[in-house]
């Protein structure tokens, strides 16, 4: 096997792959709990509860529908989690060696990051109950709702910096002219990306899909054992990936100084805080609002920021 295979091999799976960031996002997970816990006047779980709880779900045992489509059903845990692990090693190679990174990256995280979604989708649907199937129309329609926005917002930094595709060549380009961030389109485009965030990542007021006051856990309500397992440890993944993306790709990233690394750390916890307070000072919206939301003012915010964005500003 070739030096090269193994590097490749090494970043997906333990670092910044699949490994480090499953490791990281429980740790996330287990901020979210307790700040949640902390705002609704609660003490919260002890720092490794989220270790615990998978371990937990892995021990159990796996149930399968009987009217289900047994390989889909048990496949989409996996399909998610390979589109996170993905993400992960692309997103983090950039972030911490700018030359990791490859021609169309940028595109390709791009797909990655719709791929969790898709796999509750799939497993929704393949479960056959209709619930489940409930929960599955919602996610496809959300999918359907933010994708535009978000894409969008990642037009703002392509055009800023002169058509630049490549996650490392965007960071280079931060680092010698100021993050995105700085410009009147950058802020707008940050904005717009946050609540498409908060969709990707299921979280309130965009978890119609897993509705378990409405429609009890939606997509996964069939799921137990280690494919639940899967599924919560995709989610808590994507809340590492998703904020760093956005740190990378319009808020300068991580630098290659200890000061600088640590300022990037901040701005990802500034992100996940916000998006923590959002989840916990927002009712769950109903699917037909939030796709007004997505398409209404979202969009138009994304579109303003990309005309500014081709006017220089």
């Amino acid at each position: 096997m070739s030096d090269g295979i193994c590097i490749a091999l090494f970043r997906v799976v333990v670092f910044p792959g699949l490994l480090f960031t499953a490791a990281a996002g429980l740790l996330v997970s287990w901020v979210d709990r307790k700040v949640t816990a902390r705002l609704q006047w609660r003490v919260g779980p002890p720092l490794l509860q989220p270790f615990y709880d998978l371990v937990k779900l892995l021990g159990k045992e796996i149930v399968v529908p009987a009217q289900s489509s047994r390989l889909a059903f048990l496949g989409a845990p996996l399909v998610g989690l390979a589109g996170a692990s993905l993400a992960a090693a692309l997103v983090g190679s950039a972030a911490v060696h700018a030359q990791a990174s490859f021609t169309g990256d940028l595109i390709v995280v791009l797909y990655l990051l719709v791929l969790p979604s898709l796999a509750i989708i799939l497993g929704g649907a393949a479960s056959r109950n209709p619930l489940a199937s409930v929960g599955a129309s919602r996610e496809m329609k959300l999918v359907l709702g933010y994708e535009l926005p978000f894409i969008l917002v990642m037009l703002v930094p392509i055009i800023q910096s002169g058509g630049m595709l490549r996650l490392g060549d965007l960071l280079r380009y931060q680092a010698e002219h100021g993050s995105f961030a700085r410009s009147l389109s950058g802020v707008l485009a940050l904005v717009a990306a946050i609540p498409c965030l908060q969709a990707k990542l299921a979280l309130v007021p965009f978890d119609q899909a897993e509705a378990e006051t409405e429609i009890m856990a939606g997509a996964l309500i069939e799921y137990s054992g280690a494919p639940l397992a899967v599924f919560r440890l995709t989610k808590a993944m994507l809340m590492v990936v998703g904020p760093v993306f956005l740190v990378v790709l319009l808020w300068g990233g991580f630098g290659d100084t200890i000061g600088s690394a640590l300022l990037g750390a901040g701005k990802y916890l500034v992100l996940l805080v916000l998006m923590i307070l959002i989840r916990n000072t927002n009712p769950r919206l109903r699917i037909e609002h939030a796709m007004k939301f997505f398409w209404g003012p979202v969009t138009a915010l994304a579109v303003v920021a990309v005309a500014l964005a081709v006017a220089g500003v």
